[in-house]
């Protein structure tokens, strides 16, 4: 997965580094990125302690917002596949006390499930 994959849609795993590094002014000191994937020119941040959904907007990207959720706020998640007409998966996040989840949409494939076994993972600690 690349370049091409983030164009269509499609989230591919991006270097822990370069996300560090961009993510520096924001991370805490004893706080360590662990996984990351971009979708398009979003990202889906994994930290030791906390997910962190960056949504780059505008036509520079200038203008960012980092959506932080400590791991023990989830309550539960959803995957949603893409069918046959319907081209986009989705992954639907539930927050302790709030009725609406957050809510990311995919491009139909199967990189949808690379973040769910992650949030999973990061969730059951």
């Amino acid at each position: 997965m690349g370049l091409l994959d983030g164009l269509m849609g499609n989230v591919s795993e991006v270097d822990v580094q370069s996300v560090e590094k961009e993510l520096e002014v924001i991370v805490t000191p004893n706080e360590r990125v662990e996984k990351a994937y971009k979708l398009i020119r979003d990202l889906i941040v994994f930290t030791n302690t906390r997910l962190i959904l960056i949504d780059k907007q505008g036509m520079t990207g200038k203008k960012v917002e980092y959506h932080s959720v400590p791991y023990k706020s989830i309550t539960h998640f959803s995957v949603e596949t893409a069918g046959t007409f319907d081209m986009d998966a989705e992954l639907k996040i539930w927050i302790s006390s709030t009725a609406n989840p957050i809510s990311k949409q995919f491009k139909k494939d199967k990189s949808i499930y690379d973040v769910q076994k992650s949030l999973a993972t990061y969730v059951a600690r």
